[in-house]
């Protein structure tokens, strides 16, 4: 039996690049790529973090950044951005790197256009679980 949980080890995997955003700077994460928003019918299922998907709430699905995380996505073509946390995981389809909550998306001018070129920035790094 491993004297930590799996969880635990996983976490401390993250720990240098989190402690490294939070210090800002030149170590900031960022990555570039194409983000695209929720589709309605995930309204009201449960998300990879266990809270509820509301289209209305500022959120995103990240592939790889700790739940509670907060980023800012940056809509590169029109330079509109927002602060969403990341509860759930994806997107699932190669080459987008964020799904938006359709409030989010609305305020970046995603929804017509459904993908954009973004740049995700961590604002706040996730709290210790």
């Amino acid at each position: 039996m491993l004297p930590f949980s799996f969880r635990r080890f996983c976490w401390l995997l993250s720990l240098p690049w989190l402690l490294s955003a939070c210090a800002g700077g030149a170590n900031t994460f960022t990555q570039s790529g194409q983000g695209s928003y929720y589709a309605n019918k995930f309204n009201g299922r449960k998300t990879a973090s266990g809270t509820v998907y509301r289209p209305n709430k500022m959120t995103a699905a990240h592939n790889t950044l700790p739940f509670g995380t907060v980023v800012r996505v940056t809509n590169t073509r029109n330079n509109r951005s927002v602060k969403v946390t990341v509860t759930d995981r994806g997107p699932h389809v190669k080459g987008r790197i964020i799904d938006l909550s359709r409030k989010a998306a609305r305020k970046i001018d995603l929804i017509d256009a459904g993908v954009v070129p973004v740049q995700v920035t961590v604002v706040k790094a996730a709290p210790p679980r």
